[in-house]
């Protein structure tokens, strides 16, 4: 898996960028068919922000980490972006099910006036 770190106001290191790929791998081994992830880190007013982007089979899956360190910011950005993932694997394994077909319930007073009474 690619991964695109740029950073805004933010000097990325061998060891920011060592510790992106180490957070991620694990993704990468969960859902094999991402191709990149687009990640950027951002500081403004003292606190970090870190955005990250990926197709999904076929769907835009973003996740967003702040906080005032920048480590726990991409910790937190990484489990979203798991959750967001494990979320669309599971409406993509939801759709190959077959749905129930609905019935229309009979209504009591129809069947009553079908009834021949005496």
């Amino acid at each position: 898996m690619k991964i695109n770190l740029s950073g805004h106001h933010v000097d990325i290191t061998d060891s920011i960028k060592q510790d992106v790929n180490e957070k991620f791998s694990k993704i990468a081994k969960h859902f094999p068919s991402l191709i990149s992830l687009d990640v950027t880190i951002t500081k403004d007013h003292k606190q970090f922000e870190v955005e990250i982007h990926t197709n999904y089979e076929g769907s835009r899956v973003a996740a967003k980490g702040c906080d005032d360190v920048m480590y726990p910011a991409i910790n937190e950005a990484k489990k979203k972006l798991d959750a967001a993932l494990k979320h669309r694997k599971g409406q993509l394994k939801a759709d190959l099910h077959e749905k129930p077909v609905s019935t229309t319930p009979e209504i009591a007073h129809e069947i009553i006036q079908e009834m021949e009474l005496k």
